[in-house]
């Protein structure tokens, strides 16, 4: 039995129903996350506590969506305006933060031009990528969240948690590569655990290629959900029957069923092509 979704607004009623449901050591790590949650330290084994403040929600916010951004595009500035898509906040906002992001050093940005991130903006940005993908991971494989679950119990977690928690969760999963997405995971050092530059947009493919799926982009939630409903599975092969231009549909053979989607959601579904 799973647990369905978690809430941390008064999580600590729920712990003696995770302790049925989860093992001893899954267990000692979500004690840690509710303690950290509600603003404590937490004891290490040698008895030392780890503080989990850090820097405001808001700045780890942006920092995280520019290297996202950063990530999903190749460029090195990225524009405000794809940063106001993003956030789903006014360019006029998006503007303010940036000059504040400048004057703390964690970024460099330029009127007309677009903000990139500097070292020190960099090294927490990954930082909070590494905290969200792993504890998306956990989620999923501890609790048994669906993947598009996911999503926003990391959002709210990631702010909470320490380094310290964070690096025991990744040493409890085996310093895995990826998220229940497909997205690589920055190691403790910021270098990605997984290269993704030889896959493809699943609209890439022609009739006739197989391939393995690797990642989707698009983390909606319904999306996601229409995705499991298909049949559509990470690491599962499927060969194109169809990739239409004209009415915009790619279909594939999964082996018991055939994959249907939109090319523009399609573009969101990262592939690898078998070799000859």
């Amino acid at each position: 039995m799973g647990v369905a979704c978690l809430n941390l607004n008064g999580v600590n009623s729920h712990l003696p129903l995770l302790k049925r449901h989860v093992g001893r050591n899954e267990f000692f790590l979500m004690t840690e996350i509710v303690t950290q949650f509600n603003g404590e330290s937490v004891a290490d084994d040698a008895g030392v506590r780890h503080d989990s403040r850090m820097p405001s929600l808001t700045v780890e916010n942006y920092l995280k969506a520019v290297l996202q951004l950063e990530l999903k595009t190749g460029e090195k500035r990225i524009s405000t305006g794809l940063l106001s898509a993003r956030l789903e906040l006014t360019p006029g906002t998006i503007t303010s933060m940036l000059k504040t992001l400048a004057e703390s050093g964690l970024a460099d940005y330029i009127p007309y031009e677009g903000v990139q991130l500097t070292e020190a903006g960099r090294l927490l940005a990954l930082r909070m990528l590494r905290r969200h993908r792993l504890l998306e991971l956990f989620l999923h494989s501890t609790l048994n969240l669906t993947w598009d679950q996911v999503h926003e119990e990391a959002e709210e977690l990631e702010h909470s948690v320490s380094d310290f928690l964070i690096d025991r969760i990744d040493e409890f999963l085996e310093h895995p590569e990826a998220d229940p997405h497909g997205s690589p995971i920055p190691a403790a050092d910021g270098n990605m655990r997984s290269d993704l530059s030889t896959t493809i947009p699943l609209t890439q493919c022609s009739v006739g290629e197989t391939l393995r799926f690797v990642r989707v982009v698009n983390q909606q939630p319904d999306f996601l959900r229409y995705l499991s409903d298909s049949g559509f599975e990470l690491g599962a092969t499927a060969t194109v029957i169809e990739n239409n231009e004209d009415i915009g549909i790619v279909k594939a053979d999964l082996g018991k069923r055939t994959f249907t989607v939109g090319r523009t959601a399609a573009e969101s579904i990262r592939v690898e092509r078998f070799e000859d």
